[in-house]
């Protein structure tokens, strides 16, 4: 019995049974888990797939379903794809070179909008990771007082010059994580700074030979930069948006509507992966030397374990122990793709002039983020999943998003493009 995916919210007739039969869960999570899966009717229809990734810590949870064998578990081959760039994972994906891929939110939405290259419509399976990135400054501009936003501020309006800032991708996280706490800061991006797009694994060298003051970037490059001498950690993104979305698992619509079980068996043994990283130190240790190796992160195992486990100095002397770190799992509260998470991009696309005009936010997200695929790929690996398909957070300066009026929220900032 192969269904595709009806619209996200809509109630399925698998739904009411997986209801029905729920004994009940977490206080914070309402569906419960309907047994294993029929062998034949719902399996995956393409046995082996192909998965991008960048070089980053947060592609753990595909390359650990790969390593672990929670891929064979739930009846699919994963091949990880080590890949140089985004816009290269982007044409990998819309060209079908690529199944899936470990990649940023606003890239997915950003390819459905066609506001990040060639337009075409778009999925998000899961959210892969909360947390985890950060601003590296450069010690050259630190040594100047600029070691947070204020003292960049200040430097920046007593030292007039061209500053220059690298984020990873035009419509990513990072660019948005960067432009936030500029912004929040007094800082306008897009008046006040240049801005260029830098692959992740670059990162460190172009600082190195005076390319760029700042950067915002997945780790273990801001961790990197320390270890190197080279760079300071100005803020880590949890400390911008605390359990803030990430990275995903993306693919094409048109994947989605021709292999809809290969995409629920490959989110669930994502998410297995996931809940295995998060179990244990000893997980967390193992799936750091893992990474590390040449053929997927290629650095020190040092330059991962250590924020990993919430570990976290910024190059001046100061240490401390982070329990916002990167996050693959958390009782389930990281992998499902909430609506406000894809809608919270679109308000941001908005405020910086990625796209002119108010687009649908809710439609969109409901287009895009794959909820009932996500529910069956979760009673496949036994996880229950929040009541809620929004959540709500206050951000750094204490503006709260919780997907009710994304356009009154999107225009409401300040500073914007």
């Amino acid at each position: 019995m192969t269904q595709t995916s009806p619209a996200p919210g809509k109630p399925t007739r698998r739904d009411f049974i997986r209801k029905a039969g729920a004994l009940g869960g977490a206080a914070t999570f309402g569906i419960g888990n309907p047994g294993a899966w029929a062998a034949g009717s719902d399996a995956p229809e393409k046995k082996e797939v192909k998965i991008g990734f960048i070089p980053l810590t947060d592609c753990a949870s595909v390359v650990m379903a790969s390593v672990m064998g929670f891929d064979k578990k739930h009846g699919v081959t994963i091949i990880p794809s080590k890949e140089a760039s985004w816009p290269g994972v982007r044409d990998k994906l819309v060209n079908g070179e690529l199944d899936f891929a470990h990649v940023l939110y606003g890239l997915i939405y950003g390819v459905h909008m066609g506001t990040a290259g060639p337009k075409k419509d778009m999925a998000v399976l899961m959210n892969l990771n909360h947390n985890g990135q950060a601003i590296t400054l450069s010690k050259k501009i630190a040594d100047k007082g600029a070691v947070d936003g204020a003292g960049l501020a200040k430097l920046m309006a007593s030292d007039k010059r061209e500053y220059t800032f690298a984020q990873t991708f035009p419509t990513g996280t990072h660019a948005m994580w960067l432009y936030y706490w500029l912004a929040a800061n007094g800082i306008n991006p897009m008046k006040d700074a240049k801005v260029i797009t830098v692959p992740p694994p670059q990162m460190v060298a172009n600082m190195r030979i005076g390319n760029m003051d700042g950067f915002c970037v997945g780790e273990p490059w801001n961790h990197r930069a320390i270890i190197d001498g080279i760079g300071v950690t100005a803020t880590t993104t949890q400390d911008i948006w605390k359990d803030h979305p990430e990275k995903v698992l993306g693919t094409t619509a048109d994947f989605v509507k021709k292999y809809p079980n290969t995409a629920r068996a490959v989110t669930a043994a994502i998410i297995e992966a996931g809940k295995w990283i998060d179990a244990s130190l000893s997980n967390k240790n193992k799936m750091a030397e893992t990474i590390a190796e040449k053929s997927y992160v290629n650095t020190s195992v040092d330059a991962i374990n250590q924020r990993i486990l919430g570990r976290y100095q910024n190059g001046m002397g100061k240490t401390w122990d982070d329990p916002n770190y990167m996050k693959f799992f958390n009782d389930g509260v990281v992998n499902f793709p909430y609506l406000s998470d894809g809608m919270w991009f679109l308000t941001q696309h908005k405020r910086w002039g990625l796209i002119k005009d108010h687009p649908d936010y809710l439609g969109l997200a409901k287009q895009i983020n794959q909820i009932d695929i996500y529910k069956d790929a979760a009673a496949a690996a036994k996880v229950s999943v929040p009541k809620d398909v929004m959540r709500s957070h206050k951000l750094m300066d204490g503006t709260v998003w919780d997907g009710k009026d994304p356009k009154k929220y999107a225009d409401s900032f300040k500073i914007r493009a």
